[in-house]
């Protein structure tokens, strides 16, 4: 499983560092050390974490979001399989993307629930990169 350190965690929700950091001292969002002594958040953790914040909102004033060139750079939080098509959601921060696309391509990405993914939307397209 992918895990994130504070700073990718705080990208992916659209939030600082250090809000990042204060929510994970809260205890909102479960983080251990990582093999090189670094706080780290697991990846299924940080998805249904990041839905959370989305739905409730958030009252930092340090909070601030951008979209630069319609790229959406956020977490997968489900996946849902077909046999020929699939449903891919993303967490951008206050964002929720969800992008159909073909099974094929959900495999060859190797996309995963908890795994970090760009959505670059152009007119009614999604389309998802693994990043």
């Amino acid at each position: 499983m992918q895990s994130y350190t504070i700073g990718q965690a705080a990208r992916l929700l659209g939030v600082s560092p250090d809000t990042a950091r204060r929510w994970a001292d809260a205890g909102r969002v479960a983080t251990h050390r990582d093999d090189n002594g670094r706080r780290v958040i697991d990846g299924r953790d940080l998805a249904a974490f990041s839905v959370e914040v989305a739905q409730g909102g958030s009252t930092d004033d340090d909070v601030s979001y951008t979209s630069a060139r319609n790229a959406f750079p956020g977490i997968v939080t489900a996946i849902k399989l077909g046999d020929v098509a699939a449903q891919v959601e993303i967490q951008a921060g206050p964002h929720r993307l969800v992008s159909l696309l073909t099974r094929e391509a959900v495999d060859e990405l190797g996309l995963e629930v908890g795994m970090q993914a760009t959505a670059r939307v152009k007119s009614t397209n999604v389309h998802i990169d693994r990043t």
